[in-house]
């Protein structure tokens, strides 16, 4: 069964795209990591013997990761600025990335300073690591932070979360707030940096307290007041393809959540068992006073339980989020290109975007386009094109090649270009365009890997 929504007209108004802070937040982090640094070589006087070049070096992986800890954190604390006007997926690649640095210059910390302290006592790295953990003030609690973050980065390792569910990979990585608590106190006790150093113990303070505050304010209070306020449920489950349902959701004021085409929330649905689990979906129709709607495929345990909700379930949103929305838009031509799940937050800018508007739909086979009788609706509205790139009936997939898109549309570079759909395939159709002459400012995509 397929869901209609009343059509709002596409509004032409002027492109007014703004520019993406992303240049200034990766240069202000990068600012940080050098203050932290110049803090070491201001206390670091002569360097004497190799015990004192491993405890040096030690000291400053030491630092480095306590900072990378806070950004690490800070990242995923939800901030608007990064969630709307970088996009959910860059910042999410950037707290990889930060993730990996943490790792790397903890183990770093770790073996330096244990090598340093067993030169200067002649003792074996076994005997220090002992001495170290049982004897240092605040050194038991960090071991357990430590241990904790290095299973948050295994958990990482992408062979291995190939191999476990989102929920567990979820869970483990919330971990990552109780190990940074446990290893902080340990940082301004046994730290010389800050010994003595009243300015640099409060700047580190600040950046702590910072931070957590953000994760208050957007991972807690923020969402507590969003759901108190709107008070959504679920009205309605609808089958759209094999596999594949739209959830449709009453709540009140739905207008003033400040969502637009394009973006998603992170949604639990308090019933089922499934309100253990905060999952990712797009809104598969622009939002509306009083409704809201995903389309949501089986993938998963999660994925597979929501055609069973119930009429009335609570449904508990954190967001929006997403920058794949209208502000990105440079051109008053558009191509949207998707496959699989990956249409729904295509569909909805299908029907909002302003200008020349043309959806490209990848999918296996006329069985499995979902949504299909909205987008041959909303082209026949609004004078736009529906494209079906679908398999032969050999199975031979049909040809996404720079080729094959500059013939069926010669003035491809003149388009923003907005995609959506499974990892590989997004990053295939990126590929192309940008072999196709599409500049990189035109191609705008978000993907929500785990």
């Amino acid at each position: 069964m397929t869901t209609v929504y009343e059509r709002r007209t596409a509004p032409a108004v002027p492109l007014t795209t703004r520019r993406s802070p992303a240049g200034v937040v990766l240069t202000l982090l990068w600012a940080g990591a050098a203050a932290v640094t110049a803090l070491w070589w201001m206390d670091t006087g002569s360097v004497v013997g190799a015990a004192g070049w491993l405890t040096g070096a030690g000291r400053i992986a030491g630092l480095l990761s306590g900072y990378a800890c806070a950004v690490l954190v800070g990242l995923m604390a939800r901030v608007p600025l990064l969630e709307r006007r970088i996009g959910s997926d860059r910042v999410a690649r950037w707290h990889a990335m930060a993730g990996r640095y943490t790792i790397s210059l903890l183990v770093a910390h770790v073996v330096l300073i244990l090598a340093g302290y067993a030169a200067q006592d002649h003792a074996t790295l076994w005997h220090e690591a002992l001495t170290v953990v049982l004897d240092y003030p605040e050194m038991l609690k960090t071991t357990a932070g430590t241990v904790i973050l290095f299973a948050v980065g295994i958990t990482s390792v992408r062979a291995l979360r190939r191999r476990t569910s989102y929920e567990f990979w979820y869970y483990v990585h919330l971990l990552t707030y109780a190990a940074v608590f446990l290893a902080f106190s340990h940082q301004l006790v046994l730290g010389n940096d800050f010994n003595g150093h009243p300015v640099a113990t409060a700047a580190w303070y600040a950046l702590y307290l910072g931070v957590a505050a953000l994760v208050l304010w957007y991972r807690v209070l923020g969402p507590v007041r969003l759901n108190l306020r709107h008070q959504l449920r679920v009205q309605s489950v609808h089958r759209e393809a094999p596999g594949v349902y739209s959830v449709v959701m009453h709540g009140r004021r739905l207008d003033e959540m400040g969502a637009e085409a394009g973006q998603f929330f992170r949604w639990r649905f308090l019933g089922e068992g499934l309100g253990w689990t905060s999952t990712p979906y797009s809104l598969s129709a622009p939002p509306r006073r009083d409704v809201l709607r995903v389309t949501v495929k089986a993938l998963g345990d999660h994925s597979a339980a929501i055609a069973l909700l119930r009429p009335g379930t609570r449904v508990w949103a954190e967001g929006p989020y997403g920058a794949m929305t209208q502000d990105r838009q440079t051109s008053h031509k558009s191509l949207l290109i998707g496959a699989g799940v990956g249409i729904t937050p295509l569909r909805a800018l299908f029907e909002t975007l302003p200008g020349q508007v043309t959806l490209l739909y990848r999918a296996r086979g006329a069985e499995d386009l979902a949504l299909g009788g909205e987008l041959e609706a909303i082209a026949r509205w609004r004078g736009a094109k529906v494209l079906y790139a679908l398999n032969g009936a050999d199975g031979r997939r049909p040809d996404l090649s720079a080729r094959s898109l500059r013939s069926a549309f010669p003035d491809l570079a003149e388009h923003d270009v907005y995609i959506c759909g499974p990892h590989g395939f997004a990053l295939d159709v990126y590929e192309a365009l940008k072999d196709a002459g599409v500049r990189d400012s035109r191609i705008h995509h978000e993907s929500f890997e785990f």
